[in-house]
């Protein structure tokens, strides 16, 4: 490619490093895509003849069925997915191959392909998230009544139902869907025309290669479109929180999945067993979905460190951007996929969770609520006469309501039997009405609503 320059090969070390066609090889469709429209382009504004652009484009359409039956000679020697495609487009129609490269650099190449990569992959991702958001949906809807304990720090705080439990991630994953969405906006400027970093003295049309390939408009500045790897960063920062959601999910599935809890099971063909103890049931799948978030978190601290501290315009270290861009979004794809699959198959135990909503006094709020309602005691000395009778419930070994009203009126004898209506499981979560609360009424509202939404 640089014969012009310099007379020897390069070593075998400076080729095993420089080498990227390994990794880059999966940009093929969006090379030959940027090669069109910049092919087209030349053409229609008359820099290059329409006989050559004729048949880089038949050469480009031969190189595609190629890659696609896998007869495409992917080659070390040519460097990387670009050299490759300018090689063999070379061997196919000769001297108006090297005309394709009128009034562009690798530089700006390797930036547009990258970009529409990753434009696709979070177009890819919001549908995903879409996919399990739906799924959730489905349970949700299923379970809007049915009771669960809720819980802070782990311990049992109030009842809430099973399915406002799964309506929390419905939230969560819509959120990550519009990460993905806002980064594809702010992503889709083309790169394609900047050349090596200061743009070209040809009479191009970046805005016609704009167009041709999706983009909304012609990046700006020249050394920023070849430069920048925001959008790569910002899709990350999606990935990670997103992950970092289907991790706690992921999380919940396996505490519920044990025997101390019992509130889900998972079928066979999600789950596998042990190489010496018959009765296991592990929820590995649940469990690789919470790894795999150390990987796309892991990736986007990579290509923040390659980036951090290189000068304008293009470095050969932005070679390092794609490896942690495509594992990130492989391990995303996969989690996403695994955890929509668990989803729509696991099966809760209502009895046990139910049994379990009622349990570590999880109505005590309901009665200091209580106090403060029908006995307008302040809030504060209304939560000191519950925690006394929580504590009285405790010593007798029963729960609240339980707790014989006697007991209730000697720390305020302004206890009715009225008191015991809130003291229920059922009684606390129907009575949470305020917008967004756990009453059963209230979560089939919003699952209405996220289904118009979807849909």
């Amino acid at each position: 490619m640089w014969g012009g320059r310099f007379s020897a090969k390069p070593a075998d070390i400076m080729q095993a490093i420089n080498v990227s066609i390994g990794v880059d090889r999966r940009l093929w469709a969006q090379d030959l895509a940027g090669s069109r429209a910049h092919c087209r382009m030349l053409a229609a504004r008359q820099i290059i003849s329409q006989a050559d652009a004729d048949a880089i484009l038949g050469g480009l359409d031969a190189i595609e069925a190629e890659i696609l039956d896998g007869s495409f000679p992917f080659r070390d020697q040519f460097e990387d997915i670009h050299m490759n495609v300018e090689a063999r487009l070379a061997e196919l129609i000769g001297e108006p191959s090297g005309r394709l490269h009128t009034a562009r650099s690798r530089n700006d190449q390797v930036a547009t392909d990258f970009r529409l990569w990753v434009r696709d992959a979070c177009d890819r991702a919001g549908e995903q998230l879409k996919g399990l958001q739906a799924a959730l949906l489905v349970r949700a809807e299923q379970h809007a009544g049915d009771l669960m304990p809720g819980f802070t720090h782990l311990q049992p705080a109030q009842p809430v139902t099973f399915g406002h439990h799964l309506m929390a991630y419905v939230e969560m994953f819509g959120r990550d869907a519009s990460r993905f969405a806002d980064a594809r906006t702010r992503m889709n400027e083309n790169p394609l025309g900047a050349a090596a970093l200061a743009g070209s003295p040809f009479p191009i049309d970046r805005h016609a290669t704009a167009e041709a390939l999706g983009f909304d408009r012609p990046m700006g500045n020249s050394l920023d479109a070849v430069s920048d790897r925001d959008f790569a960063l910002e899709s990350l920062a999606a990935a990670s929180i997103a992950a970092g959601h289907l991790s706690r999910l992921a999380e919940e599935i396996v505490v519920w999945m044990t025997p101390q809890f019992g509130f889900v099971t998972l079928p066979d063909d999600l789950t596998t067993g042990s190489s010496i103890m018959p009765q296991k049931r592990n929820p590995d799948a649940a469990e690789l979905v919470r790894a795999k978030t150390g990987r796309i978190m892991g990736s986007l601290v990579a290509l923040s460190t390659v980036m951090k501290g290189l000068p304008l315009a293009y470095s050969k270290d932005m070679q390092e951007d794609k490896p942690p861009v495509f594992e990130a979004f492989d391990a995303l794809t996969l989690a996403l996929g695994a955890m929509t699959a668990m989803v729509s198959a696991l099966q809760p135990n209502t009895e046990r969770m139910r049994a379990a909503a009622g349990s570590g006094f999880s109505t005590a709020t309901d009665l200091a609520d209580w106090l403060v309602r029908e006995l307008n005691l302040p809030f504060r000395k209304a939560h000191h006469v519950t925690g006394a009778a929580v504590k009285r419930a405790e010593s007798l070994g029963v729960d609240l309501s339980q707790l014989p009203l006697e007991e209730l009126q000697s720390l305020h004898p302004g206890v009715t039997e009225g008191v015991y209506k809130v003291l229920t499981p059922e009684a606390s979560c129907a009575s949470r009405q305020s917008f967004g609360g756990t009453a059963p009424d209230q979560v089939r509202a919003r699952i209405a609503e996220w289904k118009t939404r979807l849909a």
